[in-house]
């Protein structure tokens, strides 16, 4: 194998050596990640940015995998990865799933490149037809990945579907795909599905399915099936996968994204975090959301890096524990509840003040940090919906680097992430190597790059709003760009409403600061037409645990912090403590965790106004 070129300097003077996370050859004696100066200070404000401005080539070469920091034919292919890793070191641990009882089951790569040939062997005697669809129904698991694979390899397109999908929309979605075979995994509610699976084609149960006559068994499958000998040659040009996304909207659209735009965002993703063989990760979020499947699944097949499941939101600190990740993706409200769980055990204020002492802060940070399993992180990314910025500096204030990643799966979730050398919380950071960034009409967010979509499945009118003549998709967010070409989004632009004077309301920003306090679990700001907008919440477990009056005293002074810094006429009139919780499975959040505002609105619609009158600033909804 042949040795990429690289110009690196040498680092800065007075930079400490950092510890290093993968097994250097000699020939690469230093690298960006190796060293690190203090967080936020002149050496790193100063030296990082110059060395990010001369490393013109970063060097992968982990486990015999060498891969360069060029586009194009230098892009590394995902299957050529994992068909190299799987020869070299079969017998290195991949995927590690939990089981019930605590138990977990390790798979090698030699495992699952096993397992994965002799799925897509059988899906090869099927004789479908070339580039048909197969659908994954399923949680996170090792086999999703190993699924996803074999479809890839017999020549397949991949459909993965939400496992939170309501039966009526698992059938519209899979009929819209044309879909020939389903592929069941993990699921919470087999039964409520199962109706809405078509009977006239072949259902393949995975491991952690739940029994059912009608699903091919998994063991009896690998069993039967020989190996494929020689997986199907891929044009980077061809159709990968097909993911279906219902947004904000609530109206599923099918994102169709080639092998080149998944590897394009893949291969720059890996140079951006610099992931090697040595990192872990625990995949959280749905791997049917794009992002996910980018940093979990994507990521582990260029880079050889561990992956970890939680088996519930029951365990997920636990789950946590033992994978002790180096990196972690999750949404904003992810991190905003870690820190809720942190808080529960310790005063808010009480905390706040102890962290501000150096050496009992450190201390404290460093102690928290190893109870929740996140000692070992190098860094954090908040994807979704945006973080608040007091979110972002305050895991920067007990050592966890977390940073806001931007992206849509219309564009492989690849569009703008924080850097280290230049956080500014609050704001998505610059555009990712390869991406173009504009502002259209409205202030609207217009990105650019080789990780746009193909189009929307079987929807050219749609496609045609979406992606202009140029090129360029247009997000519907609104967002400003300063003069360093840092972005910061602003709300989306069909979020907006007006009050009944007409004062236009941007929800996004009230909701942060309503989301900073620890009672607040969600935040929806509504009042379309109302004389003053009003804030639905709900509340965290601690909340729950006080008295009526405490949380009532703690909103009203909330209340009153938020709307000392509004003009008058944006105002909250009040907040309106829900009996429920918001979730993909009511329909009122994404998967990722993002409201569905029309579903909230249309749902608390009628009480609006008669909350708004009530002339009290707390007001409980039961």
């Amino acid at each position: 194998m042949g040795i990429a070129s690289a110009i690196i300097p040498c680092p800065p003077p007075g930079w400490p050596v950092w510890r290093c996370r993968c097994r250097q050859p000699a020939w690469l004696t230093w690298s960006a990640w190796q060293t690190r100066p203090a967080y936020g200070s002149a050496a790193e404000k100063s030296g990082w940015n110059s060395l990010a401005d001369h490393i013109t080539i970063t060097i992968h070469r982990y486990s015999g995998v060498v891969m360069d920091n060029q586009t194009g034919p230098g892009e590394v292919r995902v299957l050529d990865a994992f068909f190299q890793r799987a020869q070299l070191h079969p017998e290195r641990i991949w995927l590690v799933q939990p089981l019930a009882g605590g138990q977990v089951q390790e798979l090698t790569w030699g495992q699952g490149a096993d397992e994965a040939r002799r799925l897509a062997g059988w899906l090869q005697q099927l004789n479908l037809p070339e580039r048909s669809t197969i659908a994954i129904l399923s949680k996170n698991c090792a086999h999703w990945i190993i699924c996803d694979l074999a479809i890839w390899m017999a020549g397949h397109i991949s459909v993965p579907l939400p496992p939170t999908t309501p039966d009526d929309a698992v059938r519209r979605v899979l009929e819209h795909a044309e879909a020939k075979v389903v592929i069941i995994g993990k699921l919470d509610d087999w039964q409520r599905v199962r109706p809405g699976l078509p009977s006239g084609i072949p259902w393949v149960g995975m491991p952690l399915a739940e029994p059912d006559e009608q699903l091919l068994d998994w063991s009896s499958l690998q069993q039967s099936c020989e190996p494929l000998a020689h997986a199907v040659t891929r044009d980077p040009a061809e159709l990968a996968t097909i993911m279906y996304t219902a947004g904000t909207t609530g109206v599923p659209k099918g994102c169709m994204l080639s092998f080149a735009s998944m590897q394009f965002a893949a291969n720059n993703f890996l140079r951006l975090f610099l992931v090697n063989d040595q990192d872990r990760v625990l995949s959280w979020l749905p791997l049917s959301q794009v992002m996910e499947r980018q940093f979990i699944e994507m990521q582990s097949l260029l880079s050889g890096m561990t992956v970890y499941f939680a088996h519930s939101r029951e365990t997920f600190i636990d789950d946590l524990q033992r994978a002790r990740p180096t990196l972690f993706l999750g949404t904003s409200t992810t991190w905003h509840q870690i820190r809720q769980g942190v808080m529960r055990r310790a005063q808010h204020r009480v905390l706040d003040a102890a962290l501000k002492i150096p050496l009992l802060g450190r201390r404290l940070a460093a102690g928290m940090l190893e109870q929740l399993g996140l000692d070992q992180l190098r860094f954090g990314v908040a994807g979704g919906d945006v973080a608040p910025a007091e979110l972002l500096e305050w895991y920067h204030r007990i050592g966890v680097r977390l940073f806001q990643l931007y992206g849509l799966t219309e564009n492989c979730g690849y569009s703008h992430v924080g850097r280290p050398e230049r956080l500014r919380p609050g704001w998505c950071g610059l555009p990712n190597p390869g991406v173009e960034c504009r502002l259209g009409e409205e202030r609207e967010v217009l990105v650019r790059s080789r990780a746009t979509m193909l189009g929307y499945h079987r929807d050219p009118e749609r496609t045609a709003q979406m992606v202009d003549a140029e090129g360029f998709l247009h997000t519907g967010d609104r967002g400003e760009i300063d003069t360093d070409g840092f972005l910061r989004l602003t709300g989306r632009i069909n979020d907006l409403f007006h009050t009944a004077e007409g004062r236009k309301i941007v929800p996004q920003p009230l909701e942060h600061r309503l989301l900073a306090h620890g009672f607040i679990l969600q935040a929806c700001v509504a009042g379309d037409g109302l004389p003053q907008p009003l804030g639905l919440l709900t509340l965290t477990e601690r909340a729950h645990a006080a008295p009526r009056h405490e949380v009532e005293q703690e909103l009203e002074a909330l209340l009153r912090a938020t709307n000392a810094a509004l003009p008058r006429a944006e105002q909250l009139g009040c907040l309106v403590i829900l009996d429920e919780d918001w979730s993909p499975a009511n329909g009122m959040l994404t998967g990722t965790q993002q409201l569905r505002r029309s579903v909230i609105y249309a749902r608390y619609h009628d009480r609006l106004g008669d909350w708004s009158v009530r002339g009290r600033p707390v007001v409980w909804a039961d």
